[in-house]
């Protein structure tokens, strides 16, 4: 996949490594050409001196062809800008912004770009909202220690029971939408094609989540 990763600050640069180390193509935008220290001399990727909501630059890093970005400067107003460009006018399939007001990340939800709290986020869970398609947040509870997500039911899935894909104080099913209705699952009821579930789990918990979903190495459960 193709990366662009905007802010090379102690997080930016963590983010970038980690992504360029799984073989993904990445660029990494900073104001300031020093930051690119933090990169080290193992980064494989690219780097581009400037704004990061700068279309030129974007241009530049060649937005128009990448499969995600996170923005993760120091500044909200900027970050939220950077991420507004993306979705609206390049219409990068995923976006990540880091937003420390909780109210401006909410509103950022509703427009398709997923958002990081200060408190709450770290690499790993940067790299699974760029990378993992089959789990959507919608929605951070408390200071982001839990969140609800959306899962499309794969074939693995099917036929097998709720209860199954649950661990008691990490990871619940809550409702299961299937067709026109959403239903609460009880212990017994068995997944189906085409199931939309809303799980909630604990962040410590999402590798868990992964395993047991077949979602982190694509096999069965």
């Amino acid at each position: 996949m193709r990366m662009i990763i905007v802010g090379c600050g102690r997080n930016g640069s963590g983010l970038a490594l980690a992504l360029s180390k799984m073989g993904h193509n990445v660029t990494v935008i900073d104001s300031n050409p020093g930051s690119f220290k933090e990169l080290g001399p193992n980064f494989r990727g690219e780097t581009i001196e400037g704004i990061g909501f700068d279309q030129e630059v974007l241009l530049k890093a060649q937005i128009k062809k990448t499969d995600a970005l996170a923005a993760f400067t120091s500044s909200d107003e900027s970050n939220a800008v950077i991420a507004r460009i993306s979705r609206e006018i390049y219409h990068v399939p995923k976006v990540v912004a880091r937003l420390h007001d909780r109210e401006k990340a909410e509103i950022y939800k509703r427009l398709g770009v997923q958002t990081l709290s200060s408190t709450a986020w770290g690499i790993q869970r940067a790299v699974d909202l760029l990378c993992y398609s089959p789990l959507h947040t919608i929605f951070s509870m408390g200071n982001g220690d839990v969140e609800l997500v959306e899962i499309e039911t794969t074939p693995l899935m099917e036929g097998h029971k709720a209860s199954e894909l649950s661990i008691p104080g990490e990871v619940n099913i809550v409702s299961i939408t299937r067709g026109n209705k959403t239903i609460l699952p009880t212990t017994g009821t068995a997944l189906q094609k085409g199931d939309i579930l809303y799980v909630a789990a604990a962040i410590s918990s999402f590798d868990r989540l992964k395993r047991l979903f077949g979602i982190s190495n694509g096999k069965g459960i």
